[in-house]
């Protein structure tokens, strides 16, 4: 019998775990099994494409080419199969989603019991966090991007934009006052970010004119949903997506301050995915139900245009 599948999908976890042994335990073989099944691919293939130290094990460029045309043959059979049965029109399968944390527990997570509803046959697989992640190594289907896009090598369907707001609790503009231009904040504390692509500088519109206000406070966060949780609590200013802060603005937890000086300045929202031959109808579901979610009035998740203008998430 032609094993070459078997192999296949020995190497695709050896990739994903990046070792012999954590591949074994996830597959349920032994590690000398799954050893020899890499043994015999790469006698079959007259190639490497696994570099061994007694420490590490990392894929060699040829297995690197190897991993992207095999992940996309693999996809594309186990949708062939979804596709005959007893439900052979319904998208069937896990479904691995990747998201931010605020975008993950104000947008995605608020909408994933519809969609579970309307696709009974999918399994969402939901990982949330800060950190990029690159979607062929973790095997993740699709990834919510909020801001601009960097990798060229995936495909992206837009599904909408988010303004920005400054805001803080109105437990803490009690205590410190509210700040009536952008210059005030030099004597309030502002909640920065840890990641290494921000800046600790936040845009306004002064007299008609974009500026950089560079923000200072002796808080970090390394999360936007940490940055939210601390104003809140009445710990400083912060600057977040609407997206992010609707509920909280509806509530009454925190304020929208410097609305005057609100640049208008949006940040889209893609839906990123791994280009394959054919698209698996358990991801097409997915991204058509999410570019549906997002109505023209603006509203997702809870999240809504607000009435100065400068919008929640908008679909176009």
């Amino acid at each position: 019998m032609d094993n070459r599948l078997g192999e296949m999908l020995v190497f695709l976890e050896v990739a994903r775990t990046g070792a012999l042994a954590a591949a074994a335990k996830s597959l349920r073989l032994t590690p000398s099994a799954v050893s020899r099944a890499m043994s015999r691919l790469e006698t079959r293939l007259g190639v490497q494409l696994l570099s061994r130290t007694t420490r590490s094990l990392a894929l060699t460029p040829e297995g690197e080419a190897y991993r992207a045309r095999v992940s996309g043959l693999v996809e594309e059979l186990d949708d062939v199969e979804r596709s005959f049965g007893k439900e052979a029109q319904a998208a069937r399968g896990p479904l691995r989603i990747n998201a931010s944390v605020p975008f993950g527990v104000h947008v995605l997570l608020p909408l994933l019991p519809r969609f579970m509803e309307c696709h009974p046959g999918i399994t969402p697989h939901v990982d949330l966090t800060d950190s990029v992640v690159d979607l062929v190594d973790q095997r993740a289907d699709v990834a919510f991007r909020v801001g601009p896009l960097r990798d060229s090598r995936l495909l992206a369907r837009k599904i909408g934009q988010s303004g920005m707001a400054v805001v803080a609790s109105p437990d803490y503009l009690a205590r410190y006052g509210h700040p009536s231009r952008p210059e005030d904040l030099e004597r309030h504390l502002c909640l920065r970010f840890s990641f290494r692509r921000t800046v600790d500088a936040w845009p306004f519109l002064i007299d008609g004119v974009g500026s950089q206000k560079a923000v200072e406070g002796a808080f970090f966060g390394n999360s936007g949903e940490v940055v939210r949780l601390m104003a809140v609590a009445g710990g400083g200013v912060a600057r977040l997506g609407r997206f992010h802060v609707a509920d909280d603005l509806a509530n009454g937890r925190l304020v929208e301050i410097l609305e005057a000086f609100n640049p208008g300045d949006r940040e889209d929202i893609h839906a990123v995915y791994v280009k394959h031959e054919r698209l698996a109808s358990r991801i097409r579901a997915f991204l058509d139900f999410f570019s549906e979610s997002f109505t023209g009035d603006g509203f997702v998740g809870g999240a809504r245009k607000s009435s100065n203008g400068h919008g929640g998430l908008i679909r176009r």
